[in-house]
């Protein structure tokens, strides 16, 4: 059973809620979101690439990579488990960017209840 709380009771209230449309046209927040896309973009597209030329490459140069590397494993082969690494390593590009977006995150929070006081 869900049970709505009378306004007066709702933990968020005008006077403590931010203001969203200052926030998202602030220097501070318009540079974390354009730094979030220089990396995600550029990552999205090496990512997809890298992804899908496996496939295209096995459509359009069969024979290249048919090419016997180790006994049975060949090129294709070792192409699709690279993938796991480039999954990998991508991720933890991210994650060692990660940080420096949740600093920025935490500055903006900071001036803005800074402001609020």
């Amino acid at each position: 059973m869900i049970v709505d709380l009378p306004p007066s009771a709702s933990p968020t209230t005008a006077a403590t809620e931010p203001d969203w449309d200052a926030i998202e046209r602030s220097p501070d927040f318009r540079a974390l979101v354009a730094s979030k896309w220089r990396f995600t973009v550029p990552a999205a597209i090496f990512f997809l690439a890298y992804y899908f030329a496996l496939p295209i490459l096995t459509g359009y140069a069969p024979e290249f990579m048919k090419t016997p590397v180790l006994g049975p494993i060949n090129i294709a082969n070792i192409f699709a488990l690279s993938q796991f690494a480039m999954v990998a390593i991508v991720m933890s590009l991210y994650v060692a960017r990660a940080g420096s977006y949740d600093a920025q995150t935490q500055a903006i929070v900071a001036k803005i209840a800074r402001k609020k006081t």
